[in-house]
């Protein structure tokens, strides 16, 4: 499980420096990839492209890791993310369902998005 949390640290960790070179020891060659806004990315190949792509017009300032819940070669992450993308600066809570291989490479990758602020609407 340990060596699973380093590799989704090491994931996050590589949008704040903007350093594809982690997406080789992350992702298998045929990882889908599912944002939580609706894109979809099949293969390591466009995952690079995507980061590329995504870090010319962006940067994120946090991606904090709130919890991590693991079963088989599932793990579940809670996170918190921050950007600024296109002179806009945005945030959400999100969680990412990660499946990996037996090598410890991400083979599926789901995120779900929580919107902030949240609040109560019976107040």
């Amino acid at each position: 499980m340990i060596k699973r949390e380093k590799v989704i640290e090491s994931y996050f960790q590589s949008w704040i420096n903007k350093n594809d070179q982690i997406l080789k020891k992350t992702f298998n060659q045929n990882t889908i990839y599912s944002e939580c806004y609706g894109p979809e990315y099949h293969g390591l190949e466009i995952i690079e492209r995507w980061f590329a792509d995504w870090n010319e017009r962006g940067t994120v300032l946090i991606w904090d890791i709130k919890q991590f819940i693991h079963q088989g070669n599932l793990s579940v992450v809670e996170w918190y993310f921050k950007c600024e993308y296109d002179g806009v600066v945005g945030e959400f809570d999100g969680v990412s369902l990660v499946e990996f291989n037996n090598d410890n490479y991400i083979v599926n990758l789901k995120e779900f998005q929580s919107k902030i602020p949240h609040y109560s609407p019976y107040n």
